[in-house]
């Protein structure tokens, strides 16, 4: 059974934990994504909810590349697709080992969930292609025409930022002008992502689905 409702994401603790428990059942995280809330699974714990106080954001007025990136697209040695493969995306984010995580968030139950979101074509990919080999991507969620971004991965360098740099121009080009990042990392830092108060992401989410964008499809 979805989850009926969650706490005001403003209520958090100061972790940013809104809710514990509960499950991945597709209305339950739309119901989540609309609040700016989202799952983060810890190992021996109950299903832990999120709005941290600090949220990550990308404006793409503020977007900068490092000029090796900008070398790189240059190159055109990858190609770009989106929604061809979003099963290896997310598997490929999952394997992929991140500095100071001893394992992985993104467990069976929320590979299983999103590959369920991506079907009702709610959440996406962005793939980048070596050839025939898949270099790297990333893969986010859209609720009512705002993006969060979830997770990437690269197996050749440059490959996970050049497909960011793919999807920002594609959410561009349909009238969005920022994505949810969730949580800084240098990576994405280095890209231009800043952190805001959780109130004036809250606000700035409601608008920006107000606007009703279509951010995928015909």
């Amino acid at each position: 059974m979805p989850v009926a409702s969650f706490p005001d994401p403003r209520s958090a603790t100061a972790e940013g934990i809104v809710a514990i428990g509960g499950d991945l059942h597709v209305d339950t995280l739309l119901l989540a994504y609309r609040q700016g809330i989202f799952p983060w699974p810890v190992e021996g714990l109950p299903l832990l909810w999120f709005c941290p106080p600090e949220r990550g954001i990308l404006d793409f007025a503020d977007l900068h590349m490092p000029r090796s990136l900008v070398a790189a697209r240059r190159r055109r040695a990858f190609s770009f697709t989106i929604d061809a493969d979003f099963a290896a995306v997310i598997a490929g984010c999952a394997h992929t080992p991140r500095p100071g995580q001893p394992g992985t968030w993104i467990t069976r139950d929320i590979l299983n969930a999103y590959t369920r979101l991506h079907r009702l074509g709610i959440a996406h990919s962005v793939e980048a292609w070596f050839g025939a080999e898949l270099a790297g991507g990333v893969y986010g969620v859209d609720v009512d025409g705002a993006f969060a971004a979830e997770s990437m991965f690269y197996r050749r360098p440059n490959a996970s930022k050049l497909a960011l740099l793919h999807l920002i121009e594609h959410l561009r080009a349909r009238g969005l002008d920022w994505l949810d990042v969730q949580v800084l990392t240098p990576h994405v830092e280095r890209l231009g992502a800043k952190a805001i108060r959780r109130d004036v992401f809250l606000h700035r989410l409601q608008a920006t689905r107000a606007r009703r964008l279509r951010l995928f499809g015909a």
